[in-house]
């Protein structure tokens, strides 16, 4: 739990022009976009059985539900924030192992699913169209919450790279897995990341269904020093694989939520120093973004006159 506050700071720090925002709680309405309400109910009242309880991983509490309800409702700031100014950073979330009807792994309710649907109904309501998303998952465990719930849900595109042996050891299916052996390195995971993003884009636009929205979860979990991690990925692979999900979604012109999801390192602060350069390079993707907004309409004002 520390590594959030100290992040927070870091972020506040070191990261100049970004704006640090306090996350409202999401409602039970907002929740029940992806989760049942009998489970919202539970987890309010702390009526949640003990087994229920220990597979979340850590005891019912008020403070437990605030902290739920404030992490979805960052998610979904972050989202409003990328549909209308290109990119944005939620400094916890990617809470991908509640599933609807139950919590799992640290994970009580799942920020991403709401979020996007809650994206959805707002697009389709303000605009009248459906909004095609992308969950882009690179924490080294599989997002099976996520995967389960838009199990049937073509407007929801889930691509998930992770650890073949790590938890959870029953995956779900998501539209695309890649399963990664224990020990894989700089070079064999960002070749797989990059066939992965090329694949899963490809699928899409294929089915005729262009994402207009993608949530990214920057997990810093697959980098060498985490104690649950498994992989070897190093500080210079990590940051190569936030640029290249970033490039890729910028250059596609797809807005993008960030999550900093799983990070359990031997030293707190080496997972912080990984998210730091996620929100780093982020911060550096909305620049370019920003400056490719302006180049636009510069070009659309002399073409006009």
């Amino acid at each position: 739990m520390p590594k959030y506050q100290l992040l927070r700071d870091r972020v506040e720090a070191e990261c100049t022009g970004l704006r640090l925002t306090e996350a409202d709680p999401a409602s039970d309405g907002e929740l029940a976009l992806a989760h049942a309400p009998t489970y919202i109910d539970a987890i309010a009242q702390g009526t949640l059985p003990a087994a229920a309880q220990r597979e979340i991983g850590f005891p019912w509490s008020e403070r437990m539900v605030v902290r739920s309800r404030r992490s979805v409702g960052a998610t979904i700031a972050a989202a409003r924030a990328a549909m209308s100014e290109g990119v944005s950073c939620q400094l916890a979330g990617g809470t991908h192992h509640a599933y609807a009807d139950k919590g799992s792994g640290y994970c009580v309710f799942n920020d991403v699913a709401v979020a996007a649907r809650l994206m959805q109904a707002e697009v389709f309501r303000h605009r009248r169209q459906g909004l095609q998303v992308w969950v882009i998952d690179l924490d080294v465990h599989q997002g099976n919450g996520t995967a389960h719930i838009f199990r049937q849900d073509k407007t929801v595109f889930t691509l998930s790279v992770h650890g073949a042996r790590n938890f959870p050891f029953r995956k779900e299916a998501s539209d695309l897995d890649v399963d990664l052996p224990d020990g894989c390195t700089d070079e064999p995971y960002l070749d797989a990341v990059s066939k992965a993003l090329d694949d899963a884009w490809g699928r899409q636009l294929e089915a005729g269904r262009r994402p207009g929205l993608a949530f990214y979860l920057a997990g810093a979990d697959p980098h060498e020093g985490d104690r649950l991690g498994r992989l070897k990925i190093s500080d210079a692979g990590m940051l190569a694989r936030d640029r290249m999900v970033f490039e890729f979604l910028r250059e596609r012109g797809v807005p993008v939520a960030v999550t900093m999801a799983g990070g359990y390192g031997h030293d707190i602060a080496t997972t912080v120093a990984v998210q730091l350069r996620t929100v780093q390079q982020a911060q550096a993707s909305w620049l370019a973004w920003q400056a490719g907004d302006r180049g636009a309409q510069a070009e659309m004002e002399q073409s006009s006159a």
